[in-house]
This record gives C-alpha cells, sequence and structure tokens, in this order.
C-alpha cells in the first residue's frame, strides 16, 4: 500500500517516517493503540485539534520530534504500531477465503460518511453507519469502494446559548490538513471530471480517504472554474433549498458513476445507501445508450447490478421534486435523448403528487432491496405495497438487512482488553459467533464492574468539561462556571440519551410528569441522573424548540447538575456516551426509528437498553438482556404516549432503580444484566455481520445476475427486457374465468404451519392467456391460517391439469375443504422468469 505523501512531512525523523502512513489512513480511528500514539505526541494538542492526526503532524514543533526519538518507549510503541498496520494488509481476509476469484468492485455511494471526528463530514446515523460500513468492509477485504461529496463546511459545530437555544456554527475546513489526499492524474495534477447540470457544466476534484484496505473518493465543486453558486453545492451537508438538494444529488449519482471510470476502478455492483444516490442509474443508463444498448435492455442491466438500502420509515423523509425542476436540471440529458425523456421520468414518477421521487427511482432501478431491520422492512414493504401490484404486504420484494456497528471503532479499549482476556484470541475477528461469546461467563463480576466504573469517571469528566465551557462562553459568572465540578456523580444511576432531536423521537418525554421525575432523581438513597446530546436540523424548529425544553427543565434548581444538556454531539462525545452511561433511553414514536444504531454501540460496551420496541431493539430483545418501554402500538398518539410515559416511569420505579441499587460493593444482578446485553448483541448486531449479509444476499447475487446478463453481447439482458416489454403489452389478455371448489374429492392432508391433519379437496381454475404463453406465469391459490395469534399467507401453486382451446389452461391444488372461493381464498397470476431477481419482479397480478 504505497501512496505518496504531501512534502510538508520531511521534517519527520527519519526514525518516525511512516506515521503519515498513518495519520492519512482512518484505520487510526479503529486501532487504540494507533491512537495512544498520537495522542503521546502532543496529548493537550491532540484534544485541541479533535483528534486530527494529520494536523498533528504538520503542527507538532521540531523539539518535541527530538525529544521523541529519544523516547525509547514510544519507538517501540511506534513499531509495534507499524507492525500490526502490516499484519492487516498483509493478512488473509474472509472475502478471499470465501470468494477467491471475485475481482470486481462494489461501489458503495452514500450522501455523508462518519469515518472519525477528525474527517467532519457526517450528520450522524446514516453517515457513521456508513462509515463503519466501510470499515468492516475493508477488514473483511471487501473489495468496497465509496463514493460521496466532500463538504467544506461540513455540517455544523452546535452552541447552546444561555437560553437554550441551538446555535449553528459554520467552520470552512482547509482539506490540506485532514486525513485525505487529493487524486493526481498522470502529469500530477489534481484529477478532474465533469458532470452536466441544467445548462452548464460543473467540475469536480476527486479526494481519497484511505479506509484500511480500501479507498473512499469524496467529490469536491470547490473549483475557480465553478460559478460561486456551483463551487457552493459542497459546502455543507444537508444545508440549502430544493435546488442545491437535486444538484448535490446530481452530482452524488451521476459524478460518483464519472468517478469510478475517471479511476478506472471495474465496479460490477452498486449499492445505494438511501435515495440521494439515486440519479446513478440515470448516468449509467445513458452510457449504456451511448454503447448503442436500447434503453429497456439498459435498464435492466442497471437493475441487476444495483442495490438499494432505505432507511426512511417516513413517507414525506424520501426526497421529491417538482417534474420542471427536474426537467431543467437534466435538460443536457433530455436534449440529447429525446425519445427516452418519458422512459427516464418515469423512473422515478410518483404519480399521485406528481413528483419525482428519489425512492421510486431507487426501486425502479435495483433489484434487490432491503430495509435496515425487520420491522423497518415491514415497514417498508407496507409503504410501497401499491407500487407492486396487487400482492400481499409480506410479498412486496423488500426484505431487511438490520444494521450493525463496527466493534473495534466503538468499543472502549479498557473492556477490548478485558475481553481478550477472556474470550479466545481471535475473537476479534470471529465476533459474529454467538457460542464465543458465552466465555463471558467466566468474567468475574468485580472486572467488568470496575472498567465500568473507570468509563463512567471518564464521562463524567468529559460532560463537566462540555458544561464549563458552555457557561464560561456564554459569560456566566466564575462561581457558576466553576459549580459544575459538582455536578454528576459517579455513584447515580446514570441515564443517557443521545441522537438527533427530531420530534419523532421524543427526547423531552421522560418530562411529563416532572413531579414523578424529581422522586427519583432526587432519592437521596437511590438518585438518578440524565444526560442529554444532539442536534436538530438547523430548519427543524420544532426540533430546536425540544432542545430549548431540556436546557429549561436541567436548569431548575431540583435538577441542576443532575439533568445535562451537553452541546456539540459528534462521535468523540458518543464514544464517552455510549460507553459511560448505566442504561440508554430511546423512546421514539414506533415505528418512525427505522434501526437506531446508538444503542447497539452502548450494548456492546454493556450499557442496558431501555427502549420502545422499534428498529433494532423489537427484534434485539428477549427480556433478559435490557428493558422495553410498552404501550398500545395500535391506539392513537396521545394513548401511546401516555401508555409509553407510564411504562418509562413504572419500569424505573420498580425494575431498574431497585436492580442497580441493590448492592454491595458491587451491583451482580445489575452486572449480569450487562454481561447477558454483551452476549447475545454484541455478536449479532455489528457491522462484520452486516456486511457478510450484504455480501452474501444482495453483492454476490446482483455480481453473478449481472455478469449472466451482459455475457453473450447482453442475450440475457435483451431476452429479460423484450420478455417484460411483451409481458406489460399483452397482460390485459390474461384473465381467471372460473374457479371451481367442488367439496366431494376430500382427502387428508398436513396444514402447512402447525403440521396438523386436516381435510382437503380439490380446486380447479381455468385461465385464458391470450398471447401469453402459461408457462412464463405462476397460478397460485393463496389462503390464511392463524398460528400464534397472527394471521399467515398460505401460498399453493396451481399445477396446469388440461389445456383447452384458444389458450385457455385450467390448473388444480388441494386447499383444506371448509374453505370457500372469494369468503376464504383467492387465485391469482402473474408473471415469472428464471432471469428474475424476485418473484414480484414485474408489479402484475391478476386475482379472481
Amino acid at each position: 500500500m504505497s501512496t505518496k505523501f504531501p512534502c510538508a512531512f520531511l521534517h519527520l525523523p527519519k526514525a518516525l517516517e511512516r506515521l503519515p502512513e498513518l495519520a492519512y489512513n482512518v484505520w487510526f480511528s479503529w486501532n487504540s493503540d494507533a491512537l495512544e500514539l498520537f495522542a503521546r505526541i502532543d496529548r493537550k494538542r491532540w484534544d485541541q485539534i479533535v483528534h486530527n492526526p494529520v494536523r498533528l503532524l504538520l503542527e507538532t514543533e521540531q523539539e518535541i520530534w527530538e525529544a521523541l526519538i529519544r523516547d525509547e518507549d514510544f519507538i517501540h510503541h511506534y513499531e509495534r504500531v507499524i507492525d500490526q498496520w502490516d499484519d492487516y494488509c498483509n493478512e488473509p481476509t474472509w472475502f478471499q477465503k470465501t470468494y477467491p476469484d471475485v475481482q470486481q468492485k462494489i461501489a458503495y455511494l452514500s450522501a455523508e460518511f462518519g469515518f472519525h471526528e477528525s474527517l467532519p463530514i457526517y450528520s450522524g446515523g446514516l453517515g457513521i453507519l456508513a462509515g463503519d460500513h466501510c470499515k468492516s468492509a475493508s477488514d473483511l477485504g471487501i473489495p468496497l469502494v465509496g463514493i460521496g461529496l466532500l463538504y467544506k463546511k461540513g455540517y455544523f459545530n452546535q452552541k447552546i446559548n444561555s437560553e437554550g437555544r441551538q446555535q449553528s456554527e459554520t467552520i470552512t475546513y482547509d482539506f490540506s490538513k485532514l486525513p485525505i489526499l487529493p487524486v493526481l492524474n498522470d502529469q500530477g495534477e489534481k484529477l478532474t471530471i465533469e458532470v452536466p447540470l441544467a445548462d452548464r457544466i460543473v467540475k469536480l476534484h476527486i479526494w481519497q480517504v484511505l479506509v484500511g484496505r480500501n479507498s473512499n473518493y469524496l467529490l469536491d465543486a470547490d473549483i475557480e472554474d465553478n460559478s460561486p453558486w456551483d463551487r457552493e453545492l459542497t459546502g455543507q451537508l444537508y444545508g440549502g433549498n430544493q435546488d442545491i438538494r437535486i444538484a448535490q444529488e446530481i452530482l452524488l449519482g451521476m459524478g460518483g458513476v464519472k468517478a469510478l471510470r475517471a479511476l478506472n476502478l471495474p465496479t460490477a455492483v452498486y449499492h445505494i445507501n438511501e435515495g440521494h444516490a439515486a440519479f446513478q442509474a440515470i448516468e449509467r443508463i445513458r452510457e449504456q445508450l451511448e454503447a448503442g444498448v436500447p434503453f429497456h435492455v439498459a435498464v435492466e442491466i442497471i437493475r441487476a447490478s444495483s442495490v438499494f438500502t432505505t432507511h426512511t420509515p417516513v413517507p414525506a423523509g424520501h426526497d421529491a421534486f417538482p417534474l420542471p425542476m427536474v426537467d431543467y436540471y437534466f435538460s443536457f440529458l433530455f436534449s440529447r435523448w429525446k425519445q427516452h425523456k418519458q422512459a427516464w421520468m418515469r423512473l422515478g414518477l410518483e404519480e399521485a403528487k406528481p413528483l419525482f421521487n428519489m425512492t421510486h427511482l431507487a426501486l425502479n432501478t435495483a433489484a434487490l432491496r432491503n430495509g435496515v431491520s425487520k420491522l423497518h422492512g415491514q415497514v417498508s414493504r407496507n409503504m410501497f405495497r401499491s407500487f407492486h401490484g396487487n400482492i400481499g404486504e409480506k410479498e412486496v420484494p423488500i426484505g431487511h438487512i438490520t444494521n450493525g456497528v463496527h466493534m473495534t471503532t466503538w468499543l472502549a479499549p479498557e473492556l477490548k482488553e478485558l475481553f481478550s482476556r477472556f474470550l479466545p484470541g481471535t475473537w476479534l475477528h470471529n465476533q459474529t459467533n454467538l457460542d464465543l461469546w458465552k466465555s463471558l461467563e467466566i468474567m468475574p463480576s468485580e472486572s467488568l464492574w470496575e472498567v465500568h466504573m473507570q468509563l463512567k469517571e471518564r464521562l463524567i469528566r468529559s460532560a463537566r468539561a462540555n458544561l464549563r465551557e458552555q457557561r464560561r462562553r456564554n459569560d456566566f459568572p466564575a462561581e457558576k462556571v466553576e459549580e459544575v465540578r459538582t455536578f454528576l456523580s459517579p455513584h447515580a444511576l446514570t441515564i443517557g440519551f443521545a441522537r438527533r432531536f427530531a420530534t419523532y423521537k421524543r427526547a423531552n418525554l421522560i418530562f411529563n410528569d416532572l413531579g414523578r421525575l424529581d422522586r427519583l432523581i432526587n432519592n437521596p438513597d437511590r438518585p438518578v441522573q440524565l444526560l442529554f446530546a444532539g442536534k436538530a436540523h438547523p430548519a427543524d424548529h420544532p426540533g430546536q424548540e425540544m432542545i430549548k425544553e431540556i436546557y429549561r427543565v436541567a436548569q431548575l434548581d431540583r435538577f441542576r447538575g443532575k439533568i445535562v444538556l451537553l452541546e456539540n454531539y459528534d462521535m468523540n462525545l458518543a464514544r464517552y456516551l455510549v460507553q459511560g452511561v448505566d442504561v440508554w433511553l430511546n423512546n421514539p414514536r414506533r415505528p418512525y426509528e427505522a434501526s437506531g444504531t446508538s444503542g447497539q454501540k452502548a450494548a456492546m460496551n454493556g450499557v442496558i437498553n431501555f427502549s420502545v420496541l422499534d428498529g433494532w431493539w423489537e427484534e434485539g430483545y428477549d427480556g433478559s438482556n435490557g428493558w422495553s418501554i410498552n404501550g398500545n402500538n395500535d391506539a392513537d398518539w396521545q394513548t401511546q404516549e401516555r401508555d409509553n410515559t407510564e411504562s418509562i416511569y413504572r419500569t424505573l420505579e420498580q425494575e431498574i432503580v431497585p436492580l442497580y441499587y441493590n448492592q454491595g460493593k458491587v451491583p451482580h444482578q445489575w452486572v449480569a444484566r450487562m454481561k447477558r446485553s454483551i452476549q447475545t448483541l454484541a455478536p449479532v448486531y455489528n457491522t462484520d455481520r452486516m456486511v457478510m449479509d450484504y455480501t452474501n444476499h444482495t453483492y454476490i447475487p446482483s455480481l453473478k445476475r449481472t455478469l449472466a446478463f451482459i455475457a453473450d453481447d447482453y442475450d440475457t439482458a435483451t431476452k429479460v427486457a423484450d420478455f417484460k416489454q411483451f409481458i406489460q403489452s399483452n397482460w390485459h389478455y390474461v384473465r381467471i374465468m372460473e374457479v371451481n371448489d367442488n367439496a366431494s374429492k376430500a382427502s387428508v392432508s398436513k396444514s402447512p404451519l402447525t403440521d396438523s391433519r386436516q381435510q382437503v379437496k380439490e380446486v380447479t381454475a381455468t385461465v385464458r392467456f391470450g398471447p401469453i404463453w402459461y408457462k412464463d406465469t405462476a397460478v397460485e391459490l393463496v389462503y390464511f391460517e392463524e398460528k400464534e395469534g397472527e394471521w399467515h399467507p398460505i401460498v399453493v401453486t396451481m399445477e396446469p391439469s388440461k389445456e383447452l382451446e384458444d389458450r385457455i389452461v385450467q390448473f388444480r391444488a388441494a386447499i383444506p375443504s371448509h374453505l370457500r372461493h372469494r369468503a376464504h381464498f383467492s387465485v391469482r397470476v402473474h408473471p415469472v422468469s428464471p432471469n428474475f431477481a424476485t418473484s414480484f419482479e414485474i408489479p402484475l397480478v391478476t386475482t379472481l
């Protein structure tokens, strides 16, 4: 892995010449030994510059280097980290062993990436998930290349003023002092690509972020050749109006594909992380048209090679643009390919609005789609059911791959060291093995509790520093600034709530009864304290009001120093919180939390989750590894809020607080639950498992299908595209003429769900197909059976029994004899093909 670094590092001593190699690869962010090595160079400065190793190396004075090369312990530390890095680069990987013949790249396109606080191009969960995804891809050896935008002003720094109002501070970052490198062409100049945008061309430079074994590439429009408006397109994450938003998404999707071509990266699979990057399909269809491929065939090639992950369970959260706006920004394309304009527009058309919906574009151009938790998959199938024709919710072709978090980024180094004493030596390479984690049973409660208390005390020191800075900046009197030193106690049960302040997350739910909260917090024998952190989008005024309300309550005399609101929630502060609190509180309106990953970070650190059964917790909670916030999920919002509030207080009063304080020196029952949380959740909700799932279930199937589609001069892709056109043109001929459920022919069979014996009868269906060959369809009988209080669809494939005249075919199947047509079961016909990725790839279903 040789990379050319700026000549500014020529001042480094020869003995430390590989430090830039570490500083410019965000591998340092998930190697605690590397982080500690940089901290040892100048610990105070390291904290001041937000743990930015590139800036540290550039700004450290010569006398410090001279002292360090005389420090044998530091040199040994440096050599140890270099050895770890070399071993990491050269060791065999999971992907090499599992898929030794795959050479093509997988492109991962995302609007944001959260690798480390020193590279602030993320706003929250989506970006940090993307960063964790890329880190595990590197660990596993998956040839993944990330594509994103380089925001010169990042998101924003949050300040809380003396009235509790959020103030957004914009900072322009100096790219020459960040862990990124410009990509240069053969002449040593910055590599530039051009993206047509409306009536002009926008130029983009490409920057590289080294992520372990892999690279991410970020696009930068801040170039003198661009207009001032265009230069700002990569200025700020999620800033500006819809014009800026659509332009950013064109640069991300279409520019991302152009960047891959300019970099000569052989890419076969394209993973769209949320709909922001869906315009990649438009650019790739254009490429196929330029190569002489018909439009409908090009769409099939792009569908075969695209994977789409949706993260948004709220319809309003899906980007959609007015049709005239899309017409304007793609005028360069539509003028070149006038005959395909309407076909392109239909790919993203949301007819009811009408708008061009980015999620519709992604669904139409990606054969494999998924939500980010089991529940979110269900919500997404329901949300987009009408998009797929007259089928049941469970059959909508949107699956789920539950999110995870990158273990070595978020697990406290002290816990990693402790776990290594009791788990097998290869545990980090096999972290998804549930059986392996059973070894933690032999870990003494005293050992886990001692480490947890160290992390808790570290969190409290950090929180006090955060609060002191708030008060100092807001011109509080000196005694009020110093008062913060008495805030928070390491001996009190500490609850953390930290995430984006959106109203559906209900950060202030626990404030619904301040009298009851007072009794919990100020109990002299069993006190409770609350830490809050998070940003609200600058345009989200209700979210900002929520911050103000939390601040107001925290300033009340009875809660001062026991409820605190920390400012500028970022990855650094997040680590302190998820590693140091006792309980992680999460109480969104169900089912609006698509997944939620902060609780997963907390769980692997022994912090116990207390959450609404939403997102990942709905599947992760087993009754013994945390607590649930209960309520009637089918009731109106006011009733749910009342139920959830009561559940929070009651569970705290009757279960959580008593368990925590049921202790001598060590709360053994509490620690037992901490262990249970780690053992059941850490091996499942990590990005190694998640990325392996993506690889096995989406990347490799997409790769194989794509290679099959483009082989023999696109023969299979052409057949599939022509077949779909033929089916769509002739489906109106398909009609179920008759269904006969004669009960006289009865026999005994087993129920598909319960295995119980039941009387069955033969049902026949007569179907007219017109020009369509009956073997290109599935004729199915659908009924429902109850199991464990839920009704499950039973789909029985009907077999052809008799071919009649005029393309009429009779089918038969056996079903329980008590079922009656229309009242209890229906018959349906839909097109099928062995070349389809899913059973309902064409939204055509005829039912009777």
